[in-house]
Parts: C-alpha cells; sequence; structure tokens
C-alpha cells in the first residue's frame, strides 16, 4: 500500500472524502496545509508557518509570486519533518493555486504527483476584462494578472496528473500541458443534496417560508460582481413590485476581500448596490442570511422557486450542482463555465450576464408559472444523478487515476 500526501493552502474540503476512501482501500495519508487550514479527520497533519512578506519595492507583478515562493518553502520544510518521521510521499494530491507545491519536487523528488486544475489566468478570455463596467485600468494590471501564474506553471511542469474539475477550467491551462489533463469533479453527495419536500424556514421578525412560496434564492461566497452579484440586485426592483408577495434569499458573506473588483469607496459590493438602489427596493422582502451550515444551505434551496447563478469565465461554484441536485430551477448566465453543466431550457435557463431587466422578467415567471418548469426541475436533479453523483461517478474516476498513476511510478 501506498502513503499518499494531502498538500493544500487552507481548507481541503475536495479531498477529505478522497482520503477517506484510500485509506479505507489501505493507504496511508497525511495532510500539509497552513497554520489556518482545516483536519481531515484521521489523518496526520503538519501546517506550515511563514515569515510575514515585505513588499516594499517589489515589481507589482512580483507580488504574488514572492508570497507563492513563500508558502511553498514553507510547505516544503513540513514535508520535509514528515519524512523524517518515516513518512516518504509515493505519490502526493495537492492544490498549487497558492504556491504550496513549488518545491516538493526537489523535496520528494520520486513521489508521483496529482494537481488540481482549478484555473490558469489570462488578461484576455477569462475573468479579468470581462465585464465592460469595470476596466483594467494600467498595463500592469493585465501582467500583474499574468503573473499569477508564475507558482502555477512551475507546479504543473512537475504534475503526472492534472485533474480539472470542469472542462472550460481545464481548457484555461497551458496548451503544454493538456495532454495530462483529466476532467474529474469533485462531485456531490446526492443523497445528502436534495430536496426537502416540507422545507420551511423562520426568518426575523415573525416570517415564516414554506415550500411553493415564490421564494428567490442566491448564493455568493462573498458579494460581488464576478458571481453576478450587481446583475441580480438591479433585477430584484421589478420582480418585487411584480410579484408582492416574492422574497428574497441571499446567501453569502459581506466582505470586500473578492476574487474580482472591489467596490468603489472602500465600500463592500453589497453596500455599494444597496446605496445604488436606495428607494427601489422593498428591504422588508430581502433577506441577506450570511454563511449557513452546508444542510441549512440545502433546507434554503428547497425553498426556492428559482435559483440564480451568474458568474464570469471563472471557476465554477459547487452551488450550482448542489441547486440543481435540490431541484431549483436554475436562472444562470451564459458564460463559458455555465455552458459545461446547463443546457439551456432543458435542464436550467441560460440568460445574458449583463441584462437584469432579462433576469427580472424571468423570475417573475418563474414564481408567477411554476408548473411550467417542473420538467426543467427534474432534469437538472438528473444531470447532477448521471453525470456528478460522488460515490457512482466522481470518486471511482479519481481512485482509477490514483491506482493508475500509482502503477506508472511502479513500473
Amino acid at each position: 500500500m501506498a502513503k499518499i500526501l494531502f498538500v493544500h493552502n487552507g481548507v481541503p474540503g475536495r479531498f477529505t472524502w478522497l482520503a477517506h476512501a484510500l485509506m479505507a482501500k489501505g493507504h496511508q495519508c497525511a495532510l500539509v496545509n497552513d497554520r489556518d487550514g482545516l483536519d481531515i479527520p484521521g489523518v496526520p497533519r503538519k501546517n506550515w508557518t511563514g515569515e510575514a512578506p515585505k513588499h516594499t519595492g517589489i515589481f507589482k507583478p512580483a507580488v504574488r509570486a514572492e508570497l507563492d515562493l513563500r508558502r511553498g518553502y514553507a510547505a516544503a520544510q513540513e514535508a520535509k519533518a514528515f519524512i523524517s518521521e518515516g513518512f516518504e510521499p509515493d505519490l502526493i494530491i495537492g492544490h498549487p493555486g497558492w504556491g504550496e507545491m513549488i518545491f516538493l519536487r526537489e523535496v520528494c523528488p520520486k513521489a508521483a504527483q496529482i494537481q488540481i486544475g482549478e484555473f490558469y489566468y489570462r488578461s484576455e478570455g477569462t475573468d479579468f476584462n470581462f465585464d465592460p463596467e469595470f476596466p483594467p485600468t494600467t498595463q500592469h494590471d493585465h501582467y500583474s494578472v499574468f503573473a499569477k501564474n508564475t507558482s502555477l506553471a512551475l507546479s504543473y511542469g512537475e504534475a503526472d496528473w492534472i485533474v480539472a474539475p470542469t472542462p472550460f477550467q481545464g481548457s484555461t491551462l497551458p496548451r503544454a500541458v493538456q495532454s495530462r489533463v483529466r476532467v474529474i469533479h469533485e462531485g456531490i453527495d446526492v443523497k445528502v443534496a436534495r430536496k426537502i419536500p416540507d422545507a420551511s424556514a423562520k426568518l426575523e421578525r415573525g416570517v415564516e417560508l414554506r415550500a411553493g412560496d415564490p421564494i428567490i434564492t442566491f448564493i455568493n461566497r462573498r458579494f460581488e460582481p464576478l458571481r453576478g452579484f450587481h446583475t441580480f440586485m438591479r433585477a430584484l426592483p421589478g420582480l418585487l413590485k411584480e410579484v408582492p408577495e416574492a422574497r428574497v434569499l441571499i446567501v453569502g458573506e459581506d466582505d470586500p476581500r473578492v476574487y474580482g473588483a472591489r467596490a468603489p469607496n472602500n465600500k463592500s459590493w453589497k453596500q455599494f448596490m444597496l446605496d445604488e438602489l436606495k428607494g427601489k427596493l422593498d428591504l422588508g422582502r430581502v433577506h441577506f442570511l450570511g454563511t449557513l451550515s452546508y444542510n441549512n444551505l440545502i433546507g434554503v434551496l428547497s425553498l426556492s422557486a428559482a435559483h440564480v447563478y451568474y458568474t464570469y469565465p471563472f471557476v465554477l461554484s459547487w452551488s450550482l450542482l448542489d441547486a440543481m441536485a435540490c431541484e431549483c430551477l436554475l436562472v444562470a448566465s451564459d458564460t463559458a463555465p455555465v455552458r459545461d453543466v446547463i443546457r439551456g431550457g432543458e435542464n436550467g435557463l441560460m440568460l445574458d450576464f449583463f441584462d437584469p431587466e432579462q433576469l427580472s422578467r424571468t423570475l417573475i415567471s418563474a414564481c408567477r408559472e411554476p408548473g411550467l418548469y417542473a420538467p426543467i426541475r427534474k432534469a437538472a436533479r438528473e444531470t447532477v444523478i448521471k453525470e456528478y453523483d460522488r460515490a457512482t461517478i466522481c470518486q471511482p474516476m479519481w481512485l482509477d487515476l490514483v491506482d493508475e498513476t500509482l502503477a506508472a511510478r511502479q513500473a
């Protein structure tokens, strides 16, 4: 049996079920991650710490590379500590997104490597410069975006396999590594992510909601335009006016630390949009729920008459598949990541990312004519079961890849 080291900057959620499945087959597993990262239950773990970076005088496009190199060095030191204790990995499975994989070939020259290919940054054709409302300001902005790939390029050069969750995400990787890309999603536990028929919720001021009510749901890890928050908010005044009984449930953090552009004047995007729409929204029917546990998230999705998922050409959110597994009517942006999953009119609806009026009209229809969309809801869950079920689809593909990689190493 093999020794397998997992490496991840912070929250190794995508690796938890894989580590448990590998241990069930008799493999030994260990984890290296940041001091603020989370455990994989039952897996020995070492956390790296590092000297705080000093950016004074650093060429702007090199700032991210310095951060990543420091993390890579710190992660390598913890891998060496495992080796000194007798755990020398045969295989390293890691996410290279923050630099943590950079030096592991130096530390473990014989270990095979499977790396996550979540995204490769481009100054054209992906999230950057997609939204004309927030244009880049300088040439350095273009260079800095592409320079984010410094550590990724170093890491992917040493990977035996690169696992991309979706075809679009895999397509962003350089041509030089495409022959080593496998598309395998992390998968959804469809036994947990499923519609609760008698779902209900109690909100502030004694408001009680039940499945079948005209409820619109929206999830962002952090509210921002990259995930369509501005388009969604601009669609609400028309919806709330035309459907007086409608309510909107918004899940996520009001946090200025976002993937895309920051809001002007040091505001959060929530505050920025509330200021823009002041006097146009009935805030008594728009409920910001904050972050929720997974079970509570499933409960919210079970109430949904329509779930809005908008995104720039970027990493596909797990919440899209969670919503589909819960038989939500997906109202989604017609953008590249979404096209990998949604077939317009069949298992969801696809709209122009930049057209809030079209979104508003569609949400009004979803509230007024829920029966019209019943076949689309059922097809959404069937898609997840047939293509993204972790137990029957994704986990076997991952385990086969691990077996293949270990066999090649031993050959």
